[in-house]
């Protein structure tokens, strides 16, 4: 057996914090405040040395703050997903509703290129909660 003395101590490794925010209406103001939430957050983390992932789900009414025809934010989203956060903060799009917007509207939506499509938004933010990532609705 080796005595404690003699066994390196291993640094501590940050605490993994993750943040889901829920975006579902087509509401400029509420994507904004939903893009300060996720800046607060990442900012407070990096202060603190921490490591922290945020994820914004877009469903619904909320898509249009994701489609590059409707969004009024495209150029903050293209900020903060490139510049300031780079691989900290995801944008997922629900398939679900672009399917049926798409059905409605007669043609294929386009996304900002920072956005990727998940099968179901509600679903994609239960499996994440379900993984023990915290929940925010602006």
């Amino acid at each position: 057996m080796i005595p404690k003395k003699h066994i390196a101590a291993r640094p501590a490794k940050p605490a993994q914090h993750r943040l889901v925010i829920q975006v579902d209406q087509n509401d400029p103001a509420v994507m904004n405040l939903a893009l300060n939430n996720a800046t607060n957050v990442l900012d407070y983390y990096r202060k603190k040395g921490e490591e922290a992932d945020v994820e914004i789900v877009a469903f619904g009414p909320g898509l249009h703050m994701l489609r590059k025809d409707t969004t009024p934010v495209a150029d903050r989203i293209h900020a903060m997903a490139d510049l300031a956060f780079p691989n900290k903060v995801r944008f997922a799009a629900c398939g679900v509703t672009r399917e049926g917007m798409e059905k409605k509207e007669g043609k294929p939506l386009e996304l900002l290129p920072e956005a990727s499509m998940v099968p179901s938004g509600v679903v994609h933010m239960m499996e994440l909660q379900e993984k023990g990532w915290s929940y925010v609705r602006p």
